[in-house]
């Protein structure tokens, strides 16, 4: 057998050994070669502007979790501010690698506006059974209570991590601050429910509140089916490295051929994780999701502490959650000091980033900067520093879109700052696919009609339909501003327009839906959309001619007509009343502009598919419960459907 060169050499050399030719002493020396590799390795960072600290601070049960700290260098009765994260404490405080503290805080949850110039000492904590931290990991943990038998949850968890920290920084003034975005805006919530005295402040940005109602997991009972990746990545590794996969470009194609979404989560191995086994388990809104819904918890509570609840107009995740929370607790706010409510023209998060645009939507100044500058950072300040500056922010900031304006308001809604008022008005759906405030006077066309395919359902957006996802390309952020004309041209889908408006329509709280239909199966979805239909042509800004603006949009599951809690079958064929609250608007429909109402009965694949037969579970449809359904919406005189939309009136509107 001819060898090949390196097996020559191979043999060259053993020969050489065995020959003694070779010293035994050099091969020796070759397996024992140090590693240049120090044992442990301590940066140099005498030239950075802060000090990190690591630490593992112990809970009342004996569990550890990771917490990381930045002390700005000469710190000295600085304040804390705190975010608890189930997104990895390390990356959000380690973005850049840089001897700048701003650098490092560059990634999601850090408000660096605020937190730079503030001279705060920055605190972000792994919750328990996430990444560095010890423990397990249980969604949106529940209080001590039916839902927790164990004698820890978030709130005790948190009291317990600000009872470490400010006995355990020297450079701190002994105030904490708690901030944070969507999951970690959670976390904001949960630590209102016995605080710890030395919380002087809680900011939950855009919370998860109420994941049935109207935030991550279903809307009025439809499943936001496109969150199920999230579930998987979340909760089936302590470190998020088990990942959602996919055999299909498009979204819609993935969702489609999977049939239900049981059906899909099992062929993903989903069921191997709690969380979703609970939603299964759960599909209607039972004791199981109010008692853990953070508005109805905080209704229960004494308010001690300071909140700032914000919100974002446009959130593509929780839209529902802190206005919920707005409602539940500001009655308790009887000197109009302790409860505030901001509202701005972002999506979910965008009030850290640039608050610039959003999609196609131009807002003429940088929003996100204003908010930190002069809203967050006052209110920080004044509840954390020793110095205590003024208070000088309104108990409402809201963002007035279409104008492009902010607002200083005394609470919400109240429409404007003085001398101006609010009605539920009736925005009529007429014959001919008409929109007025008039109601309809002839009955000559009671209904147009429609027929609902869930094997073709209404995109929820342009296909191919993209997964959940923040990182360009992906433009998941964007799609509650998408422009809505590709929906109003489809045939199973009713557009109904205003005249041309003369004069400025200012909506200020949350339209209404009052929709009269029938269905011919017995079960249906009706999404109803509020939108802002521009001018055919814009000057200035061509590609905006006729776009088609959505202000308020959602959708309902028609089986919860009469119970969220006790789903039913529709009867098939009769007129029946689905009213539902569509999200807060505090809009300005302008001159020249029309509204615009859109009505469907599928949003996929965001939303799973009602089979349009009532089964006892939609998760575990079976492929022959999906039928066509003949949907007809009415607007005859004494059967007219119509949106109620809070209309602003009063001399600051004339």
């Amino acid at each position: 057998m001819k060898l090949s060169h390196r097996s020559t050499l191979t043999a060259l050399a053993c020969a050489l050994i065995a020959h003694g030719l070779l010293s035994s002493q050099a091969a020796a020396q070759s397996s024992t070669l140090p590693s240049e590799t120090p044992a442990r390795f301590t940066p140099a960072t005498s030239s950075f502007d802060y000090v990190r600290r690591e630490v593992m601070i112990p809970m009342r049960d004996g569990v550890k979790l990771h917490t990381v700290i930045l002390v700005p260098k000469g710190a000295h009765r600085a304040p804390i501010l705190l975010t608890r994260t189930p997104y990895d404490a390390n990356a959000t405080t380690t973005y850049a690698a840089s001897a700048h503290l701003a650098s490092n805080l560059a990634g999601y949850d850090n408000a660096l506006d605020v937190i730079i110039p503030g001279g705060y000492i920055r605190v972000v904590q792994d919750v328990r059974g996430k990444y560095g931290s010890e423990g397990d990991f249980v969604m949106n943990r529940p209080l001590i209570g039916p839902l927790n038998p164990t004698k820890v949850d978030e709130s005790t968890d948190t009291y317990d991590t600000i009872d470490w920290l400010v006995k355990n920084i020297p450079e701190t003034n002994g105030k904490v601050g708690v901030l944070g975005i969507s999951y970690d805006g959670f976390e904001p919530l949960m630590a209102l429910v016995n605080p710890h005295p030395a919380l002087k402040v809680s900011v939950p940005m855009n919370p998860m509140v109420d994941g049935w109602m109207g935030d991550d997991w279903f809307h009025n009972g439809a499943f936001r089916e496109q969150n199920m990746p999230y579930v998987l990545e979340q909760e089936a590794t302590r470190d998020n490295s088990a990942k959602w996969w996919t055999d299909h470009f498009d979204d819609y194609d993935l969702y489609l051929d999977g049939g239900s979404a049981g059906e899909l989560g099992k062929a993903h191995g989903l069921e191997q994780v709690g969380f979703w086994n609970r939603i299964l388990a759960h599909p209607s809104y039972d004791s199981w999701w109010s008692q853990q819904a953070m508005d109805k918890v905080l209704a229960a509570q004494p308010l001690k502490v300071p909140v700032m609840l914000v919100h974002s107009l446009w959130d593509q995740e929780d839209i529902y959650g802190a206005i919920a929370v707005y409602k539940a607790i500001k009655p308790k706010d009887v000197n109009n000091d302790k409860v505030f409510l901001v509202m701005g023209p972002w999506h979910h998060g965008q009030e850290i980033e640039d608050g610039s645009s959003l999609g196609a939507i131009k807002f003429n100044s940088n929003t996100s900067l204003y908010f930190q500058q002069h809203i967050l950072g006052p209110f920080l300040a004044h509840y954390l520093k020793d110095t205590a500056p003024a208070d000088s922010v309104a108990p409402v900031n809201a963002f007035e879109t279409g104008t492009n304006t902010w607002e200083r308001l005394a609470s919400w809604p109240s429409g404007c700052a003085t001398g101006c008022s609010i009605h539920l008005t009736p925005l009529y759906l007429e014959p001919g696919f008409k929109a007025a405030f008039s109601a309809p006077a002839s009955a000559t066309a009671p209904f147009d009609e429609y027929t609902s395919d869930p094997a073709k359902p209404v995109p929820f957006r342009a296909r191919p339909s993209q997964p959940i996802g923040y990182d360009p390309p992906l433009t998941w952020v964007q799609w509650l501003v998408d422009d809505q004309r590709e929906a109003s041209g489809r045939t199973d889908v009713l557009a109904y327009q205003s005249d041309v408006l003369t004069a400025p329509v200012k909506i200020s709280g949350q339209p209404v839906a009052n929709i009269i239909a029938s269905t011919t199966g017995t079960d249906a979805d009706w999404v109803v959309k509020v939108i802002d239909v521009y001018p055919d042509e814009v000057g200035g800004d061509a590609k905006m001619g006729g776009y088609q603006l959505p202000v308020s949009m959602d959708i309902f599951r028609g089986r919860y007509r009469e119970s969220f809690s006790k789903p039913e079958a529709i009867t098939p064929d009769k007129p029946l009343l689905y009213r539902f609250d569509l999200p807060t608007a505090n809009h300005v429909f302008l001159p020249g502009h029309r509204i615009m109402v859109q009505i469907q009965s599928s949003w996929f694949p965001l939303y799973d598919r009602n089979p349009q037969t009532f089964v006892p579970n939609i998760f575990w449809a079976k492929p022959g419960d999906y039928r066509k359904a003949e949907q007809k919406i009415y607007h005859e005189p004494g059967n007219a459907s119509f949106v109620e939309l809070p209309v602003v009136t009063g001399s600051a509107r004339n």
